[in-house]
């Protein structure tokens, strides 16, 4: 029995989630989305509830009838509230600037990086160091903010780089001298 699956999914006040065969279109304050559902699963809509159902109880469709009821709901809970991924540059001369929808990075290359933000993301910079990627796709927010930090992905030895806010580089020690011989030892 599925945990994901079965729990239902309130409708906010404001939103409208509708069904046309099997696309699911939901609208909101911020925007609009929609998704293909799986034949092998049903959604129903009634009285500003979601439900999803499977129709049997194959391994397949068990883990369809979870993922499809997360998309739902990430989709309503996008239209009225968008997703935020932040990210934090982190080295001497490494900043951050948008340029109506283009993010310029300046982080350590010869030369700026220049990313044009797709359509339905939004990106935003504070103190030149930090750049929040915003948007009512989750998914697509996730994948933005993933080929951002790929630019320049945090060094294992310094921490330079690009990492999400809060993230925890774990960092190695680096080339050491010998231990345990003598100095002069061993040379003649």
């Amino acid at each position: 029995m599925s945990r994901i699956g079965n729990a239902v999914i309130l409708i906010p006040v404001g939103t409208e989630v509708s069904k046309t065969g099997q696309q699911i279109s939901v609208t909101g304050p911020k925007g609009t989305l929609e998704i293909d559902v799986d034949p092998a699963v049903s959604v129903e809509i009634e009285g500003g509830q979601v439900t999803v159902k499977r129709k049997n109880d194959q391994k397949k469709v068990r883990a369809l009838h979870g993922l499809t009821r997360s998309l739902i709901a990430n989709m309503i809970m996008g239209v009225n509230t968008l997703w935020i991924k932040d990210l934090e540059l982190v080295g001497v001369g490494f900043r951050a600037q948008v340029t109506g929808d283009k993010l310029i990075l300046n982080v350590g290359y010869s030369h700026q990086v220049e990313i044009v933000a797709p359509a339905g993301v939004v990106f935003e910079v504070v103190d030149n160091t930090k750049i929040k990627v915003s948007g009512i796709d989750k998914q697509l927010v996730g994948q933005v903010a993933a080929n951002l930090r790929k630019v320049r992905e945090p060094d294992v030895y310094k921490g330079k780089g690009i990492r999400y806010a809060g993230e925890y580089i774990r960092k190695k020690v680096g080339k050491s001298a010998k231990v345990g011989v003598a100095a002069g030892a061993g040379s003649k």
